[in-house]
């Protein structure tokens, strides 16, 4: 089922979605792209600061608190990151990560429809995700709203080219490569970059 799941996805990422991300980065001022990248990064932040806290992150958390005051204020609503030059890094946390934190296992890989690869869990924590993110919860206007979740969606696929060209050069199953490497950074994520041995690694 992942496998039929994710050549459809992959076709129609081919056919339709690449093409109008080539477009994006191609034709569109760099100063509109980072300012795009900027202000769904800082909705992001602000969904991160709340899995942080979650996760019991208290420096974290007050971290990411920070990077929106600051981008949203003197960032004009996101669009200028004025919190990296201040020390104020990025966090990304999610519905899915504070589930693994809190010890929720990972349950059998799955290929969402479009979103691509996930797990049990992390499709489970993605539907409080999308429920939850500031454009979908304060804008009323379905419109606008769905305008926004497209132009972040091409944004996030326009910073998959080139990743996209290392790995159509170097993997032999696309499939099984993206699968592995999607549960092995789901895990070092997880971790907070400090994953338990296991069995295979001794």
């Amino acid at each position: 089922m992942n496998r039929k799941v994710f050549e459809i996805n992959d076709v129609a990422d081919q056919a339709v979605i690449r093409p109008i991300a080539v477009a994006y980065k191609d034709y569109t001022p760099d100063l509109f792209q980072q300012g795009v990248n900027n202000f769904f990064g800082n909705l992001r932040d602000v969904w991160s600061a709340v899995n942080s806290a979650l996760q019991l992150k208290g420096a974290q958390t007050v971290e990411l608190a920070g990077r929106v005051v600051v981008n949203t204020t003197v960032g004009v609503l996101g669009l200028i990151d004025v919190a990296t030059p201040l020390d104020l890094n990025k966090h990304r946390e999610d519905f899915g990560k504070t589930l693994g934190y809190w010890g929720v296992p990972s349950g059998p890989y799955l290929v969402l429809p479009f979103f691509g690869p996930s797990t049990l869990r992390d499709a489970s924590g993605f539907v409080v995700d999308v429920e939850l993110n500031p454009t979908f919860q304060d804008i009323r206007d379905v419109p606008l709203r769905n305008s926004l979740y497209v132009i972040n969606a091409v944004d996030v696929r326009k910073g998959l080219l080139g990743v996209e060209d290392n790995l159509n050069a170097i993997a032999l199953d696309k499939y099984s490569f993206i699968r592995d490497a999607y549960l092995q950074r789901r895990l070092y994520e997880i971790y907070d970059g400090n994953p338990p041995d296991t069995d295979e690694d001794e």
